[in-house]
């Protein structure tokens, strides 16, 4: 066998271990891009299986998000209230909600501070009926700090929730309530000539 005898089988042999290794990577490609798409109904299945669930959200202004301990056969109604203890605007963008046990829930409160300062303010959440109170979970809220309103400022404030499975069987419906009361609000000046009123509990 010559000189280009020698090359032409070189190159021959060359030209099938490249088609011999493109097979063999479009074999494992293939076999990766089917692996990873059936493992979509596998992971479903494993969630149905075990009881786990993904966790997807809803609206901001009073939506859902699933997570592995939802009740689904009760309901409870929660219904929002609102009280402001200062010159502001504050209520909830949704008067009532139905919501199962163990469903994570957010709806959004609003505020706005008409006045031309900042005004500082503190939210203090309560619950109707009473019992209720240590099955209501906060996980975000805007009650869990002091919130400070720029001069004309309106804001959107969520509240991230979830009622306890454990919730008692008789309790078909919750009331959260807050007051959002100013703090530090600003003392009224006396008149000249005349004296302010002393603090309270605090004698001359």
């Amino acid at each position: 066998m010559n000189v280009d005898q020698q090359d032409q089988a070189s190159r021959e042999a060359e030209q099938r271990f490249n088609r011999g290794m493109m097979l063999r990577l479009i074999v494992i490609v293939t076999l990766m891009f089917g692996f990873g798409y059936a493992l979509v109904p596998l992971y479903k299945k494993i969630c149905d299986i075990t009881g786990l669930n993904v966790v997807t959200t809803r609206d901001l202004y009073g939506g859902s998000v699933k997570n592995t301990q939802v009740d689904k056969s009760r309901t409870i109604t929660v219904e929002f209230d609102s009280n402001a203890r200062g010159p502001f605007a504050f209520r909830p963008v949704k008067n009532s909600m139905e919501v199962h046990p163990g469903e994570m829930t957010t709806i959004v409160y609003e505020v706005a501070n008409g006045q031309s300062r900042d005004i500082s303010a503190q939210a203090i959440p309560s619950y109707a009926p009473k019992q209720a109170t240590e099955f209501f979970k906060k996980l975000e809220c805007f009650c869990f700090k002091q919130q400070t309103l720029k001069a004309k400022e309106a804001r959107e404030m969520p509240v991230v929730f979830v009622i306890d499975p454990a919730l008692p069987k008789d309790v078909k419906s919750i009331t959260l309530s807050y007051t959002f009361f100013e703090v530090g609000a600003p003392v009224a000046q006396a008149p000249e000539g005349q004296l302010a009123p002393a603090p309270v509990g605090k004698g001359i």
